[in-house]
Formats: C-alpha cells, structure tokens, sequence
C-alpha cells in the first residue's frame, strides 16, 4: 500500500478523530440553549418562525403542525431561534413589519410581548446551559462517581511556600480555612481559589493534629488553553494506588457537588475576564472552535463520560457569556429590557440598531482573535 495512501487515511481519521467529538459537543449545547428560547416562547404563544443548528444556507429543513421550520444549517458554530416579529437570527426586531402588522396578529408575535414574558424567553437560553451542565454533573456523580486522591502530601516542592510552612510528606490535611478536605483535588481546588492570600491548614501528622499557616504562590504555566496564572503550594500528590478511591455521592450529595461545579467554573470565568480586564491575565486563554475542537478530540479518547463532562464545562461557558451585556448576546437584550422597564417605553429604534451593530462588530472581533489564538497556540506560537 503505498506510503502516500497511508499517510492520507491517517490525517483522514485524525481529522475525524476531532471533528466528530467537536459537533457533538457543540451540537449538544447549542441545541439545549435554543431549546430553551424555543420552549419558553411557545409556552407565552409566541410563534417560532425558525430552529435552526447553524447558520448560513441550509443542508436540512422541515417544517411541523406550528409552520416552524426546523433546519441544521452550513456553518455550524452556534444557532438561532426566530420568533415572529424578529428581523434576523440575532432577534433585531423588524421596526417596518411590527409598524405595519394588524392589530390581530400581533398577539404570537414577540416584541408585542410584556417585557418580563421577553426578558423570560431570553433568559431561558442561558438558564437551559446551566441546566444541562447540572444534569450532566449530577448524573456523572451519582451513577459513576468519581476517581480521587487522597488529601496526603506525597512531597513537598524545594524552595516552595508549602515548604517554607512546614509540611512534611505524609501528611494528610484535613481542612482548610476550616472546610473540610475529602480529596486532593479539593486540596488542588481550595488552593486556586486563595487568589495569594494566606491559608490556614489543619494537618494529621504521626497520628496527631497540627495547624499550618502558608500563603499560596502566584505561578503561571502553559495548558492546552493557553496560559495560566493560579496559586500554588507546591504539594506533590500520591500516586500509590492505596491513596486511590472511588467517591460516589447519593443524590443530594451529587446536586450539591454539581451546583458547587457549576459555582467553581463561573467563578474561575470572572476571575479571568476581571484579570483580563486589569492586565493580570493574558488573552491567549481566550479560545476559539479549533483550540475547543483539538481539546475534544483529546477528551473523546478517554471515552463519553469525560466528553460530556467537557459539554457540561462548555454548556456553563456558553450560558455565562451570553448573559454578558453586549448588544447582539442574551444579556444585551435584557438591558434593553431593563431600559424599558425603568423608561416605560422602548429604547429607541435608532439606538437599538447602531447598538446591535457595535455588538456584532464586538463579537465578529472576538470570534476572530480567538481563532487566531487558537491557531498561534496550536502550532507552539503562542504569546
């Protein structure tokens, strides 16, 4: 078989390797974000011109008993849901139809809703990521649990604040700050979220208890999502299989985690956009489809259940960044609807179309950076 052939088949199979598990992610969660826009709104009997998995020309369409038409489109990075009375996928309303539209047709159409019906429908979007990302946590914890360390310091780093504190390996911490430590990875955990500031550490130690008191060191270190800047100990965790466990969690126990999952990765979120912001972080963690696509060919190998943790991870993203108040996203809908509220009137046409502009201009902008970041990351050029 020459060599030529061989060489293609495999980039084939790579490329599909990446492909597949990137639809499928993103499939995932746009789908149940539009389907949350789609199922308020036809609660409030609005009519639902179009479902759409994509954008662009459409490569399958059909319509239901409603007249919506249901669609996957060419480029398939996101989605929409159009409602009657919208101008476009972005929900622009269209200011000449609504002024000309009889009075009896306006009652299934959206911007002829009360403003809190509309904030509903938009907001339910967002809501419906956060939903997804809870099932996913809480079904993953309760039927499969998970596989985790012991809180046991296996070393301890030379020249390190864990150290300098005076931690000694085999020792096994059992609280911090007075919360309790079940696993290492809440030891891991705990420690990201010091931002620097001095911790205190209960300790067993040779059968007995001590406290600790360190402060973490802020470190910055290259990952597949670029680079990052997190508090350290310097702790080495165990790799004996004896400190290796299986926790599984009953069903409140699993809630309670995946709520606390959920918590961790809006925090983690606004922590950088508020160090971007500052100059603390670099942008290169911004990431576009490609960096998303090569991590989910990546999580795929290890199996289904990692691949959706991954959906979860990205449904919570998705969600919270689309409630930011930027013209064009969910959230900059719902300050416009705040306005309204508080001015008793509608902003103005004029400025909600040149505000939609500067929103997709903001957006295209930040689609674009991340792609290029993606690319300059993936290919060892990363700034």
């Amino acid at each position: 078989m020459p060599s030529s052939f061989v060489s293609s088949l495999d980039f084939l199979l790579s490329f599909f390797g990446y492909l597949l598990p990137f639809l499928f992610v993103l499939a995932l969660v746009v789908f149940i974000h539009e389907m949350g826009h789609f199922l308020v709104g036809r609660y409030f009997g609005v009519k639902v011109e179009t479902f759409s998995l994509g954008f662009g020309p459409r490569l399958f369409r059909r319509y239901d008993k409603h007249g919506t038409e249901w669609a996957i489109s060419a480029i398939p990075l996101g989605g929409f849901v159009k409602f009657k009375g919208d101008a476009n996928a972005a929900s622009m309303p269209d200011h000449h139809a609504l002024d000309v539209m009889p009075v009896a047709e306006r009652s299934d159409s959206f911007p002829h809703q009360s403003v809190a019906r509309r904030a509903a429908i938009v907001a339910a979007g967002p809501l419906a990521n956060f939903l997804l990302a809870f099932v996913i946590f809480m079904a993953s914890f309760s039927l499969v649990g998970r596989t985790q360390v012991q809180p046991v310091v296996a070393g301890v780093a030379d020249n390190s604040p864990a150290a300098a504190a005076g931690f000694m390996p085999g020792d096994r911490v059992l609280a911090i700050n007075g919360v309790e430590m079940v696993s290492f990875e809440d030891v891991v955990r705990r420690v990201s979220l010091s931002e620097g500031k001095e911790l205190t550490f209960r300790v067993e130690r040779d059968a007995r208890e001590l406290e600790l008191s360190a402060t973490p060191r802020i470190m910055t270190r290259k990952t597949v999502l670029g680079t990052e800047r997190r508090p350290i100990m310097g702790f080495i965790a165990s790799n004996l299989p004896e400190d290796l466990f299986q926790r599984r969690y009953g069903p409140m126990e699993a809630a309670g985690t995946a709520a606390g999952e959920i918590y961790f990765v809006i925090d983690r979120t606004v922590h950088y956009i508020t160090g971007l912001a500052a100059g603390r972080e670099k942008a290169d963690q911004l990431s576009g489809p490609v960096r998303i696509g090569y991590v989910s060919g990546k999580v795929a190998e290890s199996g289904i259940g990692p691949l959706l943790m991954l959906a979860g991870i990205l449904s919570i993203s998705i969600g919270f960044i689309n409630l930011l108040p930027i013209p064009m996203l969910d959230g900059g809908h719902l300050v416009f609807y705040a306005a309204e509220a508080l001015r008793g009137r509608p902003v103005s046409a004029t400025a909600q179309e040149w505000s939609f502009r500067v929103g997709f201009v903001l957006v295209l902008a930040l689609m674009l950076f991340s792609t290029w970041n993606d690319i300059m990351h993936l290919t060892g050029l990363a700034f």
